[in-house]
């Protein structure tokens, strides 16, 4: 299963029972627990729900969070649709979606045009990937996290009974979440360089109201009182794993901090177990597959932009490296070209050819006319550097002889 391809969703539903899907968990709680254990509430998937292999593609990060979010809210549909089938809960979802970003030009309706209900909600939850990795969007620096996506599901359990009031719910989860670990990033004791940004961040956007004042936070506390007293409140749950997030950089919690969590456990009507619970959790996780897991992630947009396409350039050729390797070595010049660029520069008639004959190949690979979009030109050099790996008979060859001869 490629989830960077067209009907995933299918595939995906066809690989596995509604049994495995739905019916293996109790209740929303464990589903929780479970979508926790993957990475997904702390915004890195590092797998997918379903203990079964999901094809012989390594997915990224990215394709793992795309999959788990399309499987909790698989998940709320059937909780709530016990008899319901797959085909009404991608249309249930795509109204979801219809509703909560009615209003934004063009969102729904760009992706809706001759589509399939899948191929549409496929694209949407791409586009949602896209924009939950950006806060404070007015800002010139980027903080990026996927933990966010797990806000959509809430929204969806909350549509499900008041489709009416979703945007004005999303709002309000998004604005107490950030805020809540905002509060919580402000009582850290020793603050890194990127905490002092992002607290700064914060307090100048206009998007998040923040209260200074040293009581600032007990305020914030307070205003929570209205939220549901359930103690498995998804909500509730969802609040204390970000803000244990937030302060578990340095793997450890101070008094200043710790004295914070306490004060929001007893805001939020949840025990100590359920801290320590959340810690464990977070400790195990880290411990297993990551050292380091950011809510926030300080990086300037440019970088980021070169950092995220050479990661989807070099998964594109990864995935389609015998049929670009075959393109490549009925290129003769190209492949010359290309080594001799190595050792010297190509003149201005030289790069148009090579910049011609690789948008030509391209035209040929479905997957890879990302190239042929506006603005995908920019992206070329990082297809010339990852191609040697491709052809490293000819292209090394010609690189030696290029080299001998300059010397």
């Amino acid at each position: 299963m490629n989830p960077s391809a067209s009907d995933w969703i299918l595939k995906f539903l066809n690989l596995f029972e509604k049994e495995e899907l739905i019916d293996a968990f109790k209740n929303d709680h464990e589903f929780y627990e479970t979508l926790k254990h993957t990475g997904f509430i702390y915004g890195v998937s590092v797998s997918a729900v379903p203990k079964k292999t999901l094809g012989n593609l390594k997915l990224t990060k990215e394709e793992l969070s795309k999959i788990n979010l399309f499987h909790a809210l698989l998940f709320q549909f059937f909780h709530t649709n016990e008899n319901g089938t797959y085909e009404e809960a991608i249309k249930s979802i795509l109204l979801f979606y219809n509703q909560l970003e009615k209003g934004k030009k063009g969102f729904f309706q760009k992706f809706s045009l001759s589509q399939s209900p899948s191929n549409t909600l496929e694209h949407i939850l791409s586009a949602r990937l896209q924009s939950a990795n950006s806060l404070l969007k007015k800002n010139t620096i980027s903080l990026l996290t996927h933990a966010l996506l797990y806000l959509d599901v809430l929204s969806y359990k909350h549509w499900q009974k008041d489709s009416n009031s979703v945007k004005k719910y999303y709002r309000q989860q998004e604005t107490i979440v950030l805020t809540a670990c905002f509060y919580t990033l402000k009582s850290k004791k020793k603050k890194t360089k990127y905490d002092k940004l992002l607290i700064e961040l914060f307090e100048t956007s206009s998007e998040y109201i923040i209260d200074e004042s040293e009581g600032g936070s007990a305020t914030f506390l307070d205003s929570l009182n209205y939220l549901d007293n359930d103690v498995d409140s998804l909500e509730k749950k969802y609040i204390l794993d970000l803000c244990c997030l937030t302060v578990w950089e340095d793997l450890k919690l101070d008094y200043s901090e710790q004295q914070f969590l306490q004060q929001l456990l007893v805001t939020l009507s949840l025990s100590e177990i359920e801290l320590q619970n959340s810690l464990s959790d977070l400790a195990t996780f880290s411990k297993k597959y990551t050292e380091k897991i950011l809510l926030f992630e300080y990086s300037n947009p440019v970088k980021q932009f070169y950092k995220q396409s050479a990661a989807t350039v070099k998964l594109l050729i990864i995935r389609n490296k015998d049929r670009l390797t075959r393109e490549l070595e009925e290129s003769g010049e190209l492949v010359v070209l290309l080594g001799q660029s190595t050792v010297r520069d190509l003149s201005t008639e030289e790069k148009t050819k090579v910049k011609e004959q690789l948008l030509d190949i391209c035209k040929t690979i479905p997957s890879l006319t990302i190239f042929l979009l506006p603005g995908g030109t920019v992206l070329l050099p990082l297809l010339v550097k990852f191609i040697p790996k491709l052809l490293p008979s000819s292209f090394q060859d010609n690189r030696i002889e290029a080299a001998k001869k300059k010397g």
